[in-house]
């Protein structure tokens, strides 16, 4: 087998987020690896009907991303993963770490995965999600709830 030469860490900033992230990074050091970092904002979408919830102000918003890419620049530094790798995106979760991880043309996406019970076992989750639609191999980290 060769190697991985581009690496997607796709974390969610929780508090398992230094876990996912270390097992990315140990990867893309074992390989010679270039690691890239993603987490995806969702937005808020508000159905008119519920007209009773204010709208979320724009300003809100964007000190909302800032303080998420802040976030992300720390948890890349810890890592030693550059600032120009390391990237915030909104739109939906599976959608956006799939359209990074092609536009990098990465070989090997890591996500952390929950092991899940019940109905949120049938739901799915982001990385059984990543899993079906990746480009490229994908690599669960087990995280005990």
């Amino acid at each position: 087998m060769s190697g991985y030469s581009r690496i997607l860490i796709a974390v969610d900033l929780g508090e398992v987020s230094d876990e996912v992230c270390g097992r990315g990074a140990d990867l893309a050091r074992r390989y010679g690896a270039q690691a890239n970092l993603v987490h995806v904002v969702e937005p808020v979408l508000v159905d008119p009907v519920y007209d009773m919830m204010p709208a979320v102000p724009f300003e809100l918003e964007l000190q909302h991303l800032e303080s998420v890419r802040r976030q992300v620049g720390e948890l890349g530094s810890r890592f030693a993963i550059h600032g120009n790798r390391c990237f915030v995106e909104t739109g939906a979760t599976r959608a956006e770490i799939i359209r990074v991880a092609e536009e990098l043309a990465v070989q090997l996406i890591v996500v952390g995965s929950h092991s899940r019970r019940g109905a949120a076992r049938l739901l799915g989750s982001t990385a059984s999600s990543v899993l079906h639609a990746a480009p490229c191999d994908v690599l669960a980290v087990r995280i005990s709830d």
